[in-house]
């Protein structure tokens, strides 16, 4: 049975430094969130670290490792998201899916996948879908 995970995450803090610049604007970035989520569905601490390109208008694609440590559920433990993003100007999409064998405690055995949309109205929250099963 597939358990559904609507919530929005917490922005608690974003950093994120250049590693490469190139003269026609585009760039190479890594950044650093740290946040938080508190609902009926979940109590976590969150982070993730994205590696982005950013092309010379702004736009970009990225790649992220989430790491989210609480409760999930009924059910405490950890688990590693695996996401694949891009950002058009406007709005922010980043596809997950859940690292096979990355869930510990009572997430253990845990699947699925995930959707995050968000525009500059959103912040300081990220929205979070999670479509997960546990075995």
């Amino acid at each position: 049975m597939t358990d559904r995970l609507e919530t929005k995450l917490h922005i608690k803090s974003w950093d994120e430094k250049p590693y490469r610049e190139l003269a026609d604007g585009r760039k190479f970035s890594r950044s650093e969130v740290a946040l938080s989520a508190s609902d009926a569905a979940i109590e976590a601490e969150v982070a993730f670290e994205s590696l982005l390109y950013y092309r010379s208008d702004g736009t970009s694609d990225f790649t992220s490792l989430l790491t989210l440590d609480g409760r999930l559920g009924d059910r405490n433990g950890s688990v590693v998201l695996r996401g694949t993003g891009t950002y058009d100007g406007t709005q922010a999409r980043v596809d997950f899916v859940v690292v096979p064998g990355s869930g510990t405690g009572e997430l253990a055995g845990i699947s699925g996948t995930g959707l995050s949309v968000s525009t500059h109205s959103d912040y300081p929250f990220m929205p979070l879908t999670l479509d997960y099963e546990l075995r």
